[in-house]
């Protein structure tokens, strides 16, 4: 019996791990060294052409990750929760025409997507949309569009400070364009940078690194294509972005993309020219920059193969390296202090050769806590692999105790992210889970206690507990009156205001609280005198949140008939010597009576219900007369 289940034991991470191995450096036909093959889609199921760049989101809600993965004609989302099976969800179409380049990044649950394709601009879309899609694969359209720019060729967000930078516009001499996309679905232009010309990839960090002189200052390092250079920038004032330093290096082609490494003491480089204007293998720059005011090239690093390098991202002591033609490349910074660094482990999507061309991986998605790595080759479409090797050693759970706020929903869920003070694996991956992770108002004040899962890519899991507090900080939420306009009778000169909330014109509603207290300011029954007068109101719900509203209300005297007649009245010439006209905007003409100034009547006459009458008057003496009309208004005229 021990035998038999120690059998179990031993076969079941291999279940686990992938689902066609690599064995005797072959995966399905692809091949491979230390990564194994969980699953590939061809394009054919995205009905696309090509595809370029990709990114990945984890839902804080349930830990399901998923691919987003750039095609010519759109973005395409694809559940990777069972990563043997992954289900392709739907595109979201391009806001444009089809193009070869597009790249998307994600922010607070919202992915952001550019593309070189005229008039583009940036689509937002939210992720949440994609836990429940009835039926897959669907046509998504975007939740919000950013069109302050046209065509971009990558984005960069700094998801620390939520900031975008698309780079490679039209604007700003294609440098950074900075948006603020704080709340996502109403993105704002924040500005730019023009300095270095144009950037064609970047990455945006607070820093922490070894030079002192920038802790804590949002820091841009730029790969800027044809100038051949890689520039690092504060950009921290976004009215006042400043340069810190350039550096160039030597056989340089077209500098395409760097990447900090996770002390921050190196930046790795990757030209996309350098191997086939130069004939070397594929080169990784890297540079020392504990002092960014005077970087200084390091060492260069050659691979195994001819081919052109293209995305490369660090995590721990690992750079991970899309290869184009010889695949996605696994490169060891252990050593890189003393200028050593060594390929450990690839898989080849593109089988063809490993010559310096443009085939195969465009990009990888490493940063996945369950281990998998999504390759995303240009025409072979989507890989998904994860590394071979077999892990028995569990990660390390620490806690960290953390306070929630309910939303406007009334709910909190938590995430692991939250109370994750530091957990830590051998592997450099770890995912979340937390139980309980879903609060309500019933738990408002109570101290939680909750668990923290902490799971490798190789399902060996640790625990810790954290104190969970919950609050409400959220306030009522006002349907308010707009301006208004009052009327009083003629001759009166106060408005008695009534009590709006007690009519049902102002009305507020709370997450938590279903009886709100709302106080009117002038308090119903105030005379309120002509003019204008804000009318403000407070509510306040249980846990002593205050919000308010206010409209503006004018007051004004109710004009009587005789006063609309005269607003619109008109007599000319005045004085007049032939004729005389009478002209009503408003009201009809009826009746006229002439007097002369001993109040003798002249004339009068009736029934005549026109707007404008003209009058002989030439065989009237010079003098002063008096009209009456409608028997309401009297006006003076001279005769001459």
């Amino acid at each position: 019996m021990l035998r038999l289940i120690l059998s179990v034991f031993l076969l079941a991470p291999f279940a686990l791990i992938s689902q066609t191995p690599c064995v005797g450096g072959m995966a399905d036909g692809y091949p491979c060294d230390g990564y194994d093959l969980q699953s590939h889609l061809p394009l054919s199921v995205f009905n696309t052409s090509g595809a370029n760049d990709s990114w990945g989101w984890t839902d804080p809600l349930d830990g399901k990750e998923y691919v987003l993965m750039g095609l010519e004609n759109g973005t395409a989302f694809i559940d990777i929760s069972d990563p043997v099976n992954p289900l392709y969800l739907g595109k979201l179409p391009t806001h444009t025409s089809a193009t070869t380049w597009r790249d998307v990044k994600v922010y607070n649950d919202y992915a952001f997507v550019v593309s070189e394709a005229s008039n583009h601009g940036m689509q937002v879309f939210d992720l949440t949309r994609l836990r429940n899609v009835a039926n897959p694969p669907a046509t998504f359209t975007e939740d919000a569009h950013f069109g302050g720019f046209g065509s971009a060729h990558n984005i960069v967000i700094n998801e620390e400070t939520g900031y975008a930078y698309a780079v490679g516009t039209s604007n700003f001499s294609g440098g950074a364009y900075f948006v603020n996309i704080q709340d996502p679905l109403n993105p704002v232009a924040a500005g730019g940078y023009a300095t270095d010309g144009y950037i064609h990839d970047a990455q945006v960090v607070i820093y922490d690194g070894p030079d002192t002189d920038y802790t804590g200052r949002e820091i841009m390092v730029s790969s800027n294509g044809s100038e051949e250079v890689v520039s690092f920038v504060d950009v921290t004032d976004k009215n006042n972005p400043q340069g810190i330093s350039t550096i160039g290096y030597p056989n340089a082609g077209y500098t395409h993309q760097g990447w900090f490494t996770a002390d921050k003491k190196y930046v790795l480089v990757g030209d996309e020219f350098d191997e086939s204007d130069w004939g070397f293998n594929t080169r990784t720059v890297v540079f020392d920059v504990t002092d960014l005011d005077n970087p200084v090239q390091h060492v260069e690093f050659f691979g195994t193969t001819p081919a052109i390098d293209h995305n490369g991202y660090v995590i721990g002591d690992s750079y991970y390296l899309a290869n184009y033609a010889a695949g996605f490349r696994k490169i060891d910074l252990s050593d890189i202090d003393n200028g050593n660094l060594a390929e450990v482990a690839y898989f080849d999507t593109f089988t063809g050769n490993n010559n310096a061309n443009y085939n195969g991986v465009w990009n990888v998605y490493p940063y996945f806590g369950s281990g998998n790595i999504m390759i995303n080759d240009r025409s072979g479409g989507f890989f998904l692999v994860k590394s071979s090797e077999i892990d028995v050693e569990d990660p390390v759970a620490v806690c960290q105790n953390f306070t929630a706020s309910l939303g406007a929903n009334g709910q909190v869920i938590i995430s692991g992210d939250d109370i994750d003070g530091g957990s830590t694996d051998n592997s450099g991956f770890v995912s979340f889970s937390v139980s309980p992770n879903t609060f309500d108002c019933d738990d408002i004040g109570s101290v939680i206690s909750v668990t923290l899962t902490v799971t490798d890519p190789s399902g060996n899991t640790d625990t810790c507990t954290s104190q969970v507090t919950i609050e409400d900080t959220t306030g009522p939420v006002f349907d308010c009156y707009e301006d208004v306009d009052v009327e009083v009778d003629s001759g009166q000169s106060f408005y008695t205001l009534p009590d709006y909330v007690l009519l049902g014109d102002v009305t507020a509603t709370d997450n938590c609280t279903a009886s709100l207290s709302i106080s009117q300011d002038p308090t119903a029954g105030t005379q309120l005198p002509l003019g204008t007068h804000t009318i403000s109101f407070e509510a306040t719900d249980d846990e002593g949140n205050t919000t308010t509203c206010s409209f503006e209300l004018t007051v004004t005297e109710e004009l009587g008939i005789a006063d609309v007649f005269k607003q619109g009245l008109a007599i000319y010439p005045n004085p007049a010597s032939s004729e005389l006209t009478i002209n009503s905007k408003s009201l009809p003409i009826e009746s006229i009576q002439l007097f002369d100034i001993t109040g003798k009547q002249l004339l009068e006459m009736g029934n005549i219900n026109q707007n404008e009458v003209s009058l002989n008057v030439s065989t009237l003496s010079q003098g002063i007369y008096f009209l009456k009309l409608n028997n309401q208004v009297t006006q003076k005229i001279i005769i001459n």
